[in-house]
């Protein structure tokens, strides 16, 4: 995570910011989370650097995240659209609510709701 960090804050010229996990995560040693800096109504892109068990860098490593009202409603036609529910939403504290897929081609990506 040091060395990512340090890469986008040089190419991107912005400073990230550890996330305090949820409480109910206290316990989970390998996951931290990094946000981008997102400023409303200029020219950025927001999102974090995540390290989580199960999830290794390279490859398909890089996760994108859909905007959803609820996610949970998204993550439930997953499996119908012939994709796998990975991880079943779950609380980022004061973020919001996230739920992990895969699509049909083997691409991870993530579902963000503040509900």
């Amino acid at each position: 995570m040091k060395r990512a960090r340090s890469f986008y804050e040089i190419i991107l010229n912005v400073q990230l910011e550890n996330l305090q996990l949820p409480s109910e995560m206290d316990d989970d040693t390998s996951f931290q989370m990094m946000t981008f800096p997102f400023i409303d109504n200029e020219p950025n892109a927001s999102g974090a650097l995540v390290k989580a068990s199960g999830m290794e860098p390279g490859g398909n490593s890089i996760m994108i995240y859909f905007s959803c009202d609820n996610c949970s409603v998204e993550q439930n036609r997953v499996e119908k659209a012939g994709g796998k529910l990975l991880k079943e939403k779950f609380s980022i504290g004061e973020f919001g609510f996230c739920s992990i897929c895969m699509d049909t081609e083997g691409n991870t990506f993530g579902l963000h709701s503040m509900s």
